[in-house]
C-alpha cells in the first residue's frame, strides 16, 4: 500500500515538474516574443541586455535542479553552492532593470515598462523556484531552524549582490576576473556602514522584501503539496 503511494506521489512530482518547465517556456518564449516585437518596431536593440540577464538568471534555478541528489557534505555540494549564490543574485537583479526606462522612445511607455516587468517577473519565479529547492535540500539535512537560517541570510546576502551589480556595476564574473577592487569595496561597506546608508539600506530593503515573497511562496507551495496528498 505504502509503495503504491509512493509510486502516485512521484508521478505526480513529475508531473508537476513537468508542468512547471512548461509555463517557465511559455513564460519565457512570451518575454522574448515582446522583446522581438520591439525590436522589428523601432529598429533597435535597446532592451537587448533584457535576453543575457534571463539567461543568468537561468543559471542559479539550474544548478539546484542538477543537485538534488548530490550529497551535501561533500566538495562537489560545496562548489556548486558557491557558483549558486554567485549566480543567484542575477535572478531577481533584473527587477532593477526598471531604471532603463525611457520617455523619450518611438516605444509607448506602457509597452517598455510591461517588457521589463515581464522579464522581472520570469526572473523573480525563477529565483523562488531555485531557492526554495536549496531550502528543501538544506532542510534534509539540517533542522529546520537551521535551514531558515541558512536561506535568510541568503536573501539578505542576495540584496547585497545585487546592490553591487546595480551601483557598483560588478557581475558575478568579478569573483575571478576583478576579486582585488570586489574585494575592497565589499570590506570598506562592512567596516564603515554608517558612510555607506543606500548600501545597508537597500539590502535590507531588498532582503526583506525578498524573505516575504518566499515565505508567501513557500506557504502556496506547501498548501498545493497537501491537498495532492
Amino acid at each position: 500500500m505504502k509503495n503504491n503511494q509512493d509510486l502516485k506521489f512521484k508521478k505526480m512530482k513529475d508531473y508537476t515538474h513537468k508542468k512547471m518547465y512548461s509555463l517557465l517556456a511559455l513564460l519565457s518564449s512570451y518575454c522574448i516574443a515582446i522583446l522581438l516585437y520591439r525590436v522589428w518596431y523601432t529598429s533597435s536593440i535597446l532592451y537587448g541586455f533584457l535576453v543575457w540577464n534571463l539567461i543568468l538568471a537561468y543559471v542559479p534555478f539550474f544548478i539546484t535542479n542538477s543537485i538534488k541528489t548530490v550529497q551535501l557534505k561533500t566538495l562537489p555540494f560545496f562548489v556548486a553552492f558557491v557558483i549558486w549564490l554567485l549566480f543567484l543574485p542575477n535572478a531577481p537583479y533584473i527587477i532593477t532593470d526598471i531604471f532603463h526606462l525611457k520617455r523619450q522612445t518611438s516605444m509607448p511607455v506602457w509597452f517598455d515598462l510591461l517588457l521589463v516587468i515581464s522579464f522581472a517577473f520570469n526572473g523573480i519565479v525563477l529565483f523562488f523556484l531555485s531557492v526554495y529547492d536549496m531550502y528543501t535540500i538544506l532542510q534534509k539535512n539540517f533542522s529546520v531552524a537551521k535551514a531558515w537560517i541558512i536561506t535568510t541570510c541568503i536573501f539578505f546576502l542576495t540584496g547585497f549582490g545585487i546592490y553591487l551589480g546595480r551601483f557598483l556595476r560588478f557581475n558575478s564574473w568579478d569573483v575571478l576576473s576583478n576579486p582585488n577592487i570586489l574585494i575592497v569595496e565589499i570590506f570598506d561597506r562592512i567596516i564603515q556602514p554608517v558612510s555607506h546608508p543606500r548600501t545597508w539600506g537597500f539590502t535590507l530593503g531588498f532582503g526583506t522584501l525578498l524573505l516575504i515573497g518566499f515565505l508567501i511562496f513557500k506557504t502556496i507551495n506547501s498548501k498545493e503539496e497537501r491537498v495532492r496528498i
